[in-house]
């Protein structure tokens, strides 16, 4: 099919900025589909259909594919692949029947601005997202580029940061980059209110720098680290849970067994707090996860942790295991780490496994261990036993306790490891 559809990044500078290609395919268009600022940059006497998007947004997308075999213009800010509409449309639309004339994305403009190298800072959209995104990117020097939703963004983000301990970091705001009203306004986490006199579109530049622990943080009560990095094995006094936690030793080397690759797909079954399917999803941010759990308490200290810790886009399940697990998304990967005994569970998660998928099993009773032996005798894979030993207080000295010893059994579908 002939590329029905294009789709036009404007800056700041309006139509006039617009290079001649999409100036081009902006005049041939029939249709043209636009925010109310976009829509207010034509001609008063044009008389072409025009789409305003709406909400939710699939409303606007289906209009579009209705119209596929016109021609269709879509006028968007910026770069539309970054963090754009453009990315929305491509799910929806075959790259074969687009043309994409992008302009220079915020985060470019931004870094020109403030002498930053943009693969060297950490990016993020706060439009229509959650913020609790932010904390998955906190960390000693880290700079970072926000998109933010409107003018009361900025402070929202300075609260965050101050409540975790980065009430020092600097924040510039830079508003309408590329025309005519173009300014940065600077100022300090900590004391950061400025709101009103803000302008909606704009871009938040953050420079972190720690300072003392907000009140309410518990991720690092216990170490000297003043941030969560995103390798495996969070300290266990990261997360709220009531003892169906997954040691930070054993989880560690879970998640190495697990083994994350962007963009795939876990199931986290029995998650208790769900610090497994955390800290799978803090490893890339294309990861995804399920926690799927049954006890009502430890559902809340999944969303808590998850919302604490940068990944509040964690899919809960509420219910038990088997049952829970039909009709999810076909997983990459599977670790169950709780209700390892319950009835067909392991034979109902391997048959849901897809063809070359990984799935990993701790068990820490006789009972559990008894299954895992079985199971690794008639499908094959690899057990390993874990056995940890933290040095305690014992009078004025000190002495070695044991943690309870886990089996863990690590197979991989349709494929022989050695």
């Amino acid at each position: 099919m002939r590329k029905w559809l294009s789709v036009v990044g404007i800056g700041e500078d309006g139509l006039e900025g617009v290079s001649p290609v999409g100036r081009s395919l902006l005049a041939q268009a029939t249709v043209i589909v636009g925010g109310e600022r976009h829509l207010a940059m034509l001609s008063t006497d044009d008389t072409r259909e025009q789409l305003l998007w709406t909400s939710p947004i699939s409303d606007s997308v289906e209009q579009i594919i209705q119209r596929r075999g016109q021609t269709v213009c879509v006028l968007a800010s910026g770069d539309p692949m970054c963090y754009g509409i453009g990315v929305t449309l491509i799910r929806h639309i075959p790259v074969a029947e687009m043309t994409i004339v992008p302009a220079p994305s915020a985060f470019s403009l931004a870094c020109a601005r403030l002498g930053w190298s943009l693969t060297e800072i950490e990016t993020l959209s706060l439009c229509g997202r959650d913020l609790a995104l932010l904390s998955a990117v906190l960390y000693p020097g880290a700079r970072i580029l926000i998109l933010s939703a409107d003018k009361t963004t900025p402070v929202t983000v300075a609260q965050l940061l101050t409540q975790q301990g980065y009430g020092e970091s600097q924040i510039a705001v830079l508003e309408r980059m590329g025309g005519t009203h173009e300014r940065i306004i600077e100022g300090i986490a900590s004391t950061w209110t400025m709101t009103n006199e803000l302008a909606d579109l704009n871009t938040i530049a953050v420079t972190c720098r720690f300072g003392e622990w907000g009140i309410g943080n518990r991720a690092w009560t216990s170490s000297p680290t003043p941030y969560a990095p995103h390798t495996p094995g969070l300290p266990d006094t990261a997360y709220h849970h009531d003892g169906q936690l997954t040691k930070r030793e054993v989880r560690a080397v879970t998640l190495s067994a697990l083994a994350p690759l962007p963009g795939q797909l876990l199931w986290d079954v029995g998650a208790g707090c769900g610090s497994v399917a955390i800290e799978w999803m803090r490893s890339d941010r294309r990861c995804q996860a399920i926690a799927i759990e049954q006890h009502p308490t430890r559902l809340q200290y999944i969303a808590n942790n998850a919302t604490a810790l940068g990944v509040p886009h964690l899919k809960i399940v509420a219910g038990e295991a088997p049952g829970a697990l039909e009709g999810l998304p076909e997983p990459d990967t599977i670790f169950i780490g709780g209700g390892l005994t319950a009835p067909n569970l392991l034979e109902v998660c391997w048959r849901l496994l897809r063809p070359g998928g990984r799935l990993i099993a701790n068990a820490v009773t006789v009972e559990g261990e008894h299954l895992l032996f079985q199971c690794q005798g008639k499908l094959g894979g690899n057990l390993t036993r874990l056995a940890i030993q933290r040095a305690e207080p014992v009078g004025k000295f000190l002495g070695w306790k044991a943690m309870a010893p886990v089996t863990q059994w690590t197979i991989v579908k349709g494929i022989e490891e050695p």
